[in-house]
């Protein structure tokens, strides 16, 4: 290669771009499978061999992304990268994620990694929609040195994903891959199956059982024992009075799994169709994919179409590459709230018997129906995605070359939402019971007001990316590649919303249907743009080939932190500098004696960085002021400042991290080590903080406090056979990612999240503690640990918030394993997570209807004693023996779970291990000579399972599945009870090549 001369060293230095291409002809991101020879696709679609990567990343290929046939790109990563947590924040057919490399960096920002698809920032929403056979690869950059040139976004790492692209064969190829999969309801929570439905009321039967009453239409369990000889097995009445005046029987007796009977078997079709063509100089490919997901709750489905087309021409020294993407999602489903109204159902109640009775004919008069629910509130969707990306090339000579990658990208959704409304005027009459001369909104439910609300939302985002590319040899030695350009960004976002109440016309969804319109400020109609402009520059150095240096700078103008001060029209537009350096050494290449049989390769990184992270809105600096409701007085408006404003003076929080790396291969790869460790330092964090009431301020959000994270990782593979029928692969990762808040302003020691005064819990950041830390309400306890009661059996709590867990685990341990023998192959992801808590809404809610297996391990007639609790007597604590409330009876019993039992926030805390077996698969590939006389290529037909076992800790009876969060933000560590659970998939796919 031409050595470079001092005229162009001039030339490349004074460049006014500045950005880095690895000179490497376009492809598959994995060429072998030796380990000198990968090439990675990273940051800015650059190109490199894995030797010259000083950054830790990992790369799952198609084959691990569609092994278990899993729909959702982003779900089938789980449990495949150490270091990668992902979150799933709404379970059902619509679900979303939440994707976090190494932890949390920031207590203001999302901390999800960065999604980049064919070289274009995209969006985790986007990246779960593609269908996963057109994946090519995905390569999760862990290490910040590895998305330096992304800046500020790409502080919390990167996921590049590579769709397919043709082939360099002149003959056409096609591929139909088609699965079936069918989905039932898994880990639902554990109840007591002792004690029925019923209270402490005689309004329908004054007969007395041991200190209750049956009551039909109850919706808790704190009724007679079902081992009562004078009421256990008998048909008795049940739920409401039906639509004839009579109640239905049913028998006084546990059902098995009653909560499952409401849900039915979700069923799954994909099918795909695929082709690609291509030559020395030229491809395409089409991907044709269509899913239709009918999901386990009634009504709730989805279908999903995607058109994805690629293609690319070299004419000479001239490159023009091309991709569109087309793909259009519909979904529906129903309010989530029926879960939480559904198990507070006692366990002789069998859901499917009340299915046509309506909200008056319910199994209770305190409880919504969930079928009227699944047929009168929907929420539904339509998208449509189209992405168009151009890319162009310029070889002046075999050094020198001009890039242009660009992408418009829009994404058009239509969402309308109504829920049909009820007024109740039926009268129940006829019982001889308490019930008569009733209507259901006596209990608690008033009148349920018809809605509509519809909206469009329009996001139209711009991504162009210039560069300049060098390749030249300093010396016979030293290779210089040299990367400069600029980077564009313009995004935007518009919603329009309309909606009201009280409906003229049943069933008819229009606003001009609506009779009292919402309020302007009840209703999302704005606008959002903000644009990003960077200079930015890639510097790769190699010396031999062992020793590789790699350097990022990038100046970055961000719209956000642009500020105009207060009483001028003048735009001060901000920029920031963002660098990393990062070296790489290959032992085994520069010592010949070191390389042998047994150590065959060996690496060692280091790098540094530092980034910043614009962790605000749009507009955010901008002082507005704000529109008050019912300020002076009645309707009339007015106008006040904004007492919750960002400093103008903002800046990005600044991440320091340092990072090293150690990768060692023996026996050929069979047996591989790789071990990580990463330090991330967040200074001027951006936070929200209360202040003083004097200042006329409700809060002030700026640059606040410190963070530093800590992340350990560990990779073992080992292949102990290999041989032309049989091959078993291995691997197993260790990875641990403790933040702690080191930091906090003057006089502050905390930062709430997100809290609950009922029940007392929170999410906050607390200085010198782990992050997120979970607090709440706790006992009072003596010396020893023991509860401390009154001298009335109640419990004292604590006034203030404790300390009750942290949300993040301390470690996760996966396995992968890949088994094959002749044609078969069985695969199988697992992984264990030990150490984070969650607060669970479940629980509470099934301790307040006398559910949850602690209401019963006791005898409620004679009331309740809180176990291991002491009382102060004498000034000396003594074992208390008082019951709660001294009421020792049923109903002392009942009212420390329906009241304070329910409501302290220590005994709302589960722990969050599990140990989950994420997918296993079985495949079987026909032999060659079977098909050497059709026209097939290849085929493969194949069974499989997700989620096929799961063991969450002893004290989650399955109440939430620890994985869940209540939102996408950082205040993980609080599960809602209209959160759905887990599911477990089982079915067939089949993948002919012709």
């Amino acid at each position: 290669m031409k050595k470079l001369t001092a005229g162009v060293l001039i030339l490349v230095l004074s460049s006014p771009f500045v950005v880095a291409r690895a000179q490497t002809k376009p492809g598959d991101t994995l060429k072998t499978q030796n380990i000198e020879e990968v090439v990675v696709t990273g940051a800015l679609g650059i190109k490199k061999k894995l030797d010259a990567v000083t950054a830790a990343s990992q790369i799952v290929g198609t084959k691990e992304l569609n092994a278990a046939s899993n729909p959702n790109a982003v779900q089938s990563l789980t449990g495949k990268v150490a270091g990668l947590q992902i979150t799933t924040t709404d379970v059902g057919v619509n679900s979303t994620n939440r994707i976090v490399l190494r932890g949390a960096r920031s207590i203001t920002s999302d901390n999800q990694a960065l999604i980049v698809i064919d070289n274009v920032i995209s969006s985790s929403a986007i990246f779960q929609q593609l269908p996963p056979d057109a994946i090519e690869s995905v390569n999760v950059i862990k290490g910040l040195q590895g998305a330096a040139l992304y800046g500020s976004q790409g502080v919390n790492g990167v996921i590049v994903v590579t769709t397919k692209k043709g082939s360099n064969s002149q003959k056409i190829q096609f591929n139909f891959n088609s699965s079936v999969e069918i989905s039932s309801v898994f880990k639902l929570p554990k109840i007591q199956t002792k004690y029925g439905q019923g209270i402490q009321d005689d309004t329908f039967s004054g007969t007395d059982y041991n200190g209750t009453n049956i009551v039909p239409w109850e919706n808790t369990s704190w009724g007679p024992a079902y081992n009562d000889p004078s009421v256990g097995g008998q048909f008795i009445e049940t739920g409401l009075p039906q639509a004839d005046g009579k109640f239905r029987l049913a028998r006084y007796a546990p059902i098995s799994d009653h909560f499952s009977k409401f849900f039915k078997n979700g069923v799954t079709f994909q099918n795909g169709v695929s082709l690609n063509v291509g030559g020395s100089d030229s491809y395409a490919y089409l991907n044709l994919n269509r899913t239709n997901s009918d999901f386990m709750v009634e009504g709730d489905n989805m279908l999903k179409n995607s058109f994805l087309f690629k293609a690319g021409k070299k004419l000479g020294k001239f490159r023009i590459d091309g991709d569109f993407n087309y793909i259009y999602k519909s979904t529906t489903e129903t309010s989530h709230d029926l879960y939480s109204e559904m198990i507070q159902m006692p366990s002789n109640i069998d859901i499917r018997t009340f299915r046509n009775s309506g909200l008056e004919g319910n199994y209770s008069a305190y409880a919504i129906n969930p079928y009227w629910t699944t047929q009168n509130e929907r929420y539904n969707s339509k998208t449509n995605f189209i992405s168009a990306v151009i890319g162009l090339g310029y070889e002046f000579n075999d050094h020198i070359s001009l890039t242009y990658k660009g992408s418009l990208q829009n994404t058009m959704g239509d969402f309308d939402s109504y829920n049909n409304g009820f007024k109740f005027t039926r009268e129940y009459n006829g019982t001889g019971t308490g019930i008569d001369g009733t209507i259901f909104s006596d209990y608690g439910t008033g009148d349920i007001a018809s809605s509509f609300r519809q909206s469009t939302s329009k996001t139209s985002n711009y991504y162009g990316d210039l560069l300049l590319n060098l390749n030249y040899d300093l010396s016979n030695d030293i290779n210089l590649k040299l990367n400069t350009g600029i980077n564009t960004q313009d995004n935007n976002y518009r919603i329009n919303e309309v909606g009201g109440d009280n409906l003229k016309i049943p069933g008819w969804y229009n606003y001009g249907n609506v009779l009292q319109p919402y309020l302007a400020y009840q209703l999302n109609n704005y606008m959002l743009k903000n644009r990003v402009f960077a200079v930015l520059g890639n510097l790769d150095l190699s010396y031999k080939n062992y020793l590789y240096f790699n350097g990022t700078y990038r100046q970055e103008w961000n719209s956000v932190l642009s500020v105009r001060p207060t009483v001028t029209n003048i735009q001060d537009v901000r920029s920031y500098g963002y660098y990393s350096a990062g070296l790489s050494f290959i032992p085994t290449n520069a010592f010949e004696g070191l390389k042998g049989d047994i150590l065959n390769y060996a690496k060692v990184s280091l790098s540094y960085t530092g980034v910043g992270n614009a962790a605000i809105s749009p507009y955010a600096v901008d002082q507005i002021g704000a529109f008050p409701t019912g300020y002076p007085f009645g309707s009339n408006t007015a106008y006040i400042a904004n007492q919750s404003p960002t400093s103008e003076g903002i800046r990005p929080e600044k991440i320091y991290t340092k990072e090293a790396n150690l990768y060692l291969g023996f026996f050929k790869d069979r047996l591989t080590i790789t071990g990580s460790y990463s330090q991330s330092d967040t200074k001027d964090l951006i936070t929200r903080v209360t202040t003083s009431s004097t200042s006329g301020l409700a809060s002030l959000q700026s640059n606040f406090g410190r963070m530093v994270n800590n992340t350990y990782e560990l990779e073992l593979g080992i292949t102990p056979i290999k041989s032309k029928d049989i091959e078993l692969n291995m691997r197993g990762f260790y990875s641990s990612s403790i933040a702690e808040i080191k930091e906090l302003p003057n006089g502050i020691d905390e930062v709430n999240l997100l809290s609950y005064s009922t029940p007392g819990v929170g999410i906050f950041a607390v200085k010198g503690e782990k992050f997120p830390l979970i607090k709440g309400t706790k006992y009072e306890r003596d010396p020893n640990g023991n509860i401390i009661v009154d001298s009335k059996g109640n419990p004292l709590t604590t006034s203030t918030f404790e300390t009750l867990g942290k949300a993040m685990p301390d470690y996760t341990i996966g396995l992968n394993i890949n088994f094959r023998v002749k044609g078969f192959t069985l695969s199988g992801t697992m992984d264990y997570r030990k150490g984070a808590s969650f607060i669970s809404m479940t629980k509470r809610t099934l301790l307040f209807t006398g559910a949850d297996p602690m209401t019963a391990d006791f005898d409620r007639s004679q009331g309740y004693i809180i176990p291991n609790s002491v009382q102060l007597v004498n000034g000396s604590y003594v074992p208390n023996t008082t019951t709660v409330g001294d009421s020792p009876d049923y109903l002392g019993a009942m009212s420390y779970f329906t009241g304070a039992g329910r409501n302290i926030g220590e005994n709302l805390v589960v722990d969050g291990t599990a140990l989950k077996v994420r997918e296993l698969a079985l495949s079987y590939a026909l032999p060659k000579s079977i098909l050497a006389s059709t026209f097939v290529t290849s085929a493969t037909f194949g069974v499989f399972a997700r989620n096929p076992f799961i063991k969450y800790a002893d004290n989650n009876l399955n109440y939430n599945d620890p994985e869940t969060a209540s939102g996408n933000g950082n205040a993980s560590g609080i599960a809602l009870d209209t959160q759905y659970p887990n599911y477990r998939t089982f079915g067939f796919n089949l993948n002919v090549t012709f």
